[in-house]
């Protein structure tokens, strides 16, 4: 498995031809304390950098990117029940959703983490 950032602040992790798109650390230290997650509908498809869903904080309102193109195959319905877990467990319980690639390729120009934490310490 392979994980990969962007620089909206998601993490995505490849297994295969599926994906698992969630927030880094980071944003959720930046937004607060997560109350309200909308979660993309299952079997949508989406281009790279669409909007798929929305975190919300005490503090305020993100958009949710998708790292990649492809459609939605899961989402964590878990998180819907306990948005905390986007603060508490975000690069594990706190993932947002499941996507089927469209196009892998994409992946490989997402940021490793040594990149992305040099970007991360600078916005």
């Amino acid at each position: 498995m392979t994980t990969k950032y962007t620089e909206d602040h998601e993490w995505i992790t490849v297994d295969g031809n599926v994906a698992t798109v969630g927030i880094t650390h980071h944003a959720q230290d930046a937004l607060g304390d997560v109350v309200f997650v909308e979660l993309p509908e299952v079997g949508k498809a989406f281009a790279q950098k669409d909007v798929a869903g929305v975190v919300e904080s005490v503090k305020a309102a993100a958009d949710v990117y998708m790292p990649v193109s492809g459609t939605v195959t899961e989402v964590n319905e878990a998180l819907r029940a306990d948005p905390a877990l986007a603060n508490s467990d975000p690069l594990g319980a706190g993932w947002f959703f499941k996507v089927q690639l469209s196009d892998a390729s994409q992946v490989d120009a997402l940021l490793d983490k040594t990149a992305y934490d040099a970007f991360a310490a600078n916005n």
